[in-house]
């Protein structure tokens, strides 16, 4: 099996272009109601089945509007469904995330979020959910916390605290992931 050493086709994945569009196809998506990018009638780098696509995506930001999902997320479960519309089987689809910086908040129980946002709820709980549910190895900077003032028990379960995201982030690439962000 290749193993993926560039990834260029899937960078504006990792920089926030949003498709609002599904591929063209009868498959049901492994991360419903988010779609996959749209079918390019001649394109001639695709997603390729045989490939192991190990990415691991560097997640800093946070939406505006605390009520809204991290569009990082989204973009994280549009590639997810984008490699299985094109039949890239799932253990050829090793997804990580770290979270670290102001998305951190991301990954809070919702009771804790909603302390931190006027009430709001945290709107990124269910997409987490499905991307761990899809195998997507999600990670939480330590430092990021402690920075913070966050409480480690105030993290989703879906989501493993780490030391520092630059250890984590180098750890991944040592195993052979391709690094998307930060973003």
């Amino acid at each position: 099996m290749r193993s993926l050493t560039a990834i260029t086709t899937f960078a504006a994945l990792a920089v926030g272009a949003v498709s609002t569009g599904y591929a063209q196809s009868d498959r049901a998506m492994p991360i419903p109601h988010v779609g996959a990018e749209l079918d390019v009638p001649g394109a001639v780098e695709m997603p390729d089945p045989n490939i192991e696509y190990k990415v691991v995506f560097d997640i800093v930001g946070l939406p505006d509007d605390p009520s809204e999902v991290n569009p990082r997320l989204v973009n994280v479960a549009r590639f997810i469904n984008t490699l299985a519309n094109n039949g890239v089987p799932e253990k050829n689809r090793q997804i990580a995330i770290v979270l670290h910086r102001a998305s951190t908040e991301n990954a809070l129980r919702n009771d804790a979020y909603k302390a931190r946002h006027d009430g709001h709820d945290n709107p990124n709980i269910e997409l987490i959910r499905q991307l761990k549910a899809q195998g997507v190895d999600i990670r939480q900077c330590g430092q990021a916390l402690i920075a913070r003032k966050i409480d480690p028990a105030d993290l989703l379960p879906e989501v493993q605290l780490d030391y520092w995201a630059l250890t984590t982030l180098l750890r991944f690439q040592y195993d052979g992931y391709i690094k998307l962000g930060p973003n």
